[in-house]
């Protein structure tokens, strides 16, 4: 195990890695070893092709690894999903071209050299064994040439990703410079103009109005919409009322079960048999109670020949009591060494135990797990319910009903969505899997109730009706839109002019307080504060001011204008980098270049070698 660890660390192991469980890697999807091109093809890269089986193995697995990473597979966007596995699947067969292409590529030779360095497969007196290797290649279903032909397209793309991605250049200098910008401070003053507030200053004619849809109309559209009406149900949402005895006793046998306690007591019995047995037992219990010897009477009273040992039976065994071993334990249960059962009614007769030895581990009795145990109970029916009515209502859909019958008829509540849009989803349901159910083609068509889409810890049916595509508005139906489109712009305007006019008359600390409006002040801040968004964070250390003096800086931002003023930016004198941290720091930006030159050159091999994707594979891998 530890050759093979230290195998997987190695160079040929991590390809192998690579290669068997990381179906998107930094150069994109890659198939399995072996296997020719796939006749149906999703897209033709130049001379090679991306096969059908290939691109749908890799979206499996691509699916899988998100799943691992988030609780809610209906937030799982598929179109995306798909959309990136294909584009890696095309970048990749790409840069193997234009490795080919380029003669980068390594020899039998240089692999043959490394793989004999590797410990994983020498023998005890370090030498190369190829029986190991052999035995390698058979636990993977891979033969020589299939591996030595991976290794070598994989050092091929490796060559030419470091080609381009290690060519990226960024100098220290500029990285001191990035770090010191990070270390910069001042005093900030701030007002923000909203826009609203300017709102009732905006006059809008129709001439203006006709204008912005003259220049806008094709991106004047309304959104593709339905109304929904659907159904949604929960575990929580089911009543678990009554939790019998029975119930208690499965979920006390499984908490045992999962404990993997053995009962290691050991039991003596008096066994009672004939038609006064009954009334043998209870005077015989009744002495018991009295303080006589258990084994004494057992030798006296008994009809079993193990009275002649006091009644031992030995270690407790349930098989031994066939359909009375559920009676048998319930007697025994929680009993300690010299306790003693009432008579219990068996096929064999009437009974009564004691327990003579206990040499296993302590169980709590049901009766102290009553509280847990009935949780349980409740939380298994619970889930069981649930099971049943979502299968329930999945035939319901199949077979054609509506969803108002399915509510009535399953008693679960029906609710509605007007306007239930396809893109900017705000709703209730804006998780991508329910959108893309609700948009479907054939359930529009068939305005058929969908099968049970899983949601967080529920589960979702939706019937889609009125189906309105997106369309170019016409002028009355986009004239709201415009209307607040343009009183924005033109308040966001005038709050932007007033901002301005404002910064003009302060040069100093003291001209603030002159304004007819009121500053905040935020004190000392960095780049890093939160005290400012995004843009306010840009602009405020966008100019310098003069010694003793402040510098106002006026802009438009989301919310209308703001109008900052700061006094002398300040550079701490030493930064708390140090020269390691600093060469890291310049390493990881220029490993982003390069991530960023890469992308560059993926765009140049898409003009030199053709790309055609099969729109109708594809829609057909995806379910469309």
């Amino acid at each position: 195990m530890d050759k093979l660890r230290d195998f997987l660390k190695s160079w040929p192991g991590r390809i192998l890695l690579i290669l068997c469980l990381s179906p998107l890697a930094l150069l994109g999807v890659e198939s399995y070893f072996g296997g020719g091109v796939d006749p149906n093809q999703v897209a033709q890269v130049g001379e090679a092709s991306v096969g059908l089986s290939e691109y749908q193995t890799a979206v499996n697995n691509r699916r899988t690894e998100i799943l691992e990473q988030v609780d809610d597979a209906s937030l799982l966007n598929e179109d995306v999903l798909h959309e990136q596995v294909l584009k890696g699947l095309i970048d990749r067969t790409l840069l193997e071209q234009q490795a080919g292409k380029l003669g980068m590529t390594v020899s039998d030779d240089t692999i043959n050299r490394l793989l004999r360095e590797e410990e994983i497969f020498k023998d005890a007196e370090g030498n190369f064994s190829n029986d190991q290797f052999s035995n390698f290649l058979r636990q993977r279903g891979m033969t020589k040439d299939q591996l030595f032909a991976e290794f070598r397209n994989q050092l091929s793309l490796d060559q030419l990703n470091a080609s381009i991605v290690g060519t990226a250049v960024y100098p220290m200098q500029a990285v001191s410079q990035l770090i010191d910008l990070q270390l910069e401070s001042r005093n900030i003053w701030l007002h923000r103009f909203n826009w609203q507030d300017y709102a009732d200053q905006v006059k809008l004619s129709k001439g203006d109005i006709q204008a912005y849809y003259d220049a806008n109309k094709d991106t004047l559209k309304s959104a593709a919409m339905v109304d929904l009406a659907y159904l949604q149900l929960s575990p929580k949402t089911i009543q678990v009322n009554e939790v019998t005895e029975e119930d208690l006793q499965q979920q006390y046998e499984a908490y045992k079960q999962g404990l993997a306690v053995v009962d290691e007591r050991k039991i003596s019995q008096i066994l009672l048999t004939g038609k006064d047995a009954k009334t043998r037992a209870a005077k015989i219990k009744a002495r018991l109670d009295k303080g006589e010897s258990f084994a004494a009477l057992a030798k006296t009273e008994s009809d079993d020949p193990s009275g002649a040992t006091g009644g031992d039976i030995g270690t407790f065994n349930p098989s031994v009591f066939g359909n009375d071993a559920a009676a048998v334990e319930q007697a025994l249960e929680g009993l300690s060494v010299g306790d003693v059962t009432a008579p219990i009614k068996t096929s064999f007769g009437y009974q009564i135990f004691t327990v003579t030895e206990d040499n296993g581990s302590k169980i709590p009795s049901l009766e102290s797990m009553r509280a847990e145990l009935t949780a349980k109970a409740k939380e298994y029916k619970r889930q069981e319910i649930y099971a049943d009515k979502v299968t329930a209502i999945n035939d319901l859909a199949a077979d054609g009903f509506s969803i108002e019958d399915i509510a009535q008829q399953e008693n679960v509540t029906l609710k509605r969505i007007k306007d239930y849009r396809k893109e900017n989803n705000k709703s209730e349901l804006s998780q991508p899997a329910v959108i893309k159910q609700a948009f479907d083609e054939f359930t529009i068509q068939d305005q058929a109730v969908t099968a049970g889409i899983e949601v967080g810890n529920g589960t979702v049916w939706v019937q889609p009706s009125n189906y309105r595509p997106t369309k170019t508005l016409s002028l009355a139906a986009a004239t709201p839109k415009i209307t607040q489109i343009l009183r924005q712009e033109k308040a966001t305007a005038l709050a932007l002019k007033e901002a301005k006019k404002l910064a003009a008359g302060i040069k100093t600390p003291a001209d603030i307080n002159k304004q007819p409006v009121r500053f905040q002040s935020l004190g000392e801040v960095n780049r890093q504060t939160t005290l400012l968004t995004e843009k306010e964070r840009g602009l405020a250390f966008s100019q310098q001011a003069a010694n003793n003096g402040v510098v106002a800086i006026a802009s438009e931002t989301e919310m209308g204008a703001t109008l900052l003023v700061g006094d002398r930016i300040k550079t701490e004198e030493q930064s708390p980098l140090s020269d390691v941290q600093r060469a890291q720091t310049a390493a990881i930006i220029r490993d982003n270049l390069g991530q960023d030159q890469l992308q560059d050159y993926l765009d140049y091999l898409r003009l030199v070698y053709k790309v055609e994707v099969n729109d109708v594979n594809i829609a057909n891998a995806q379910g469309r």
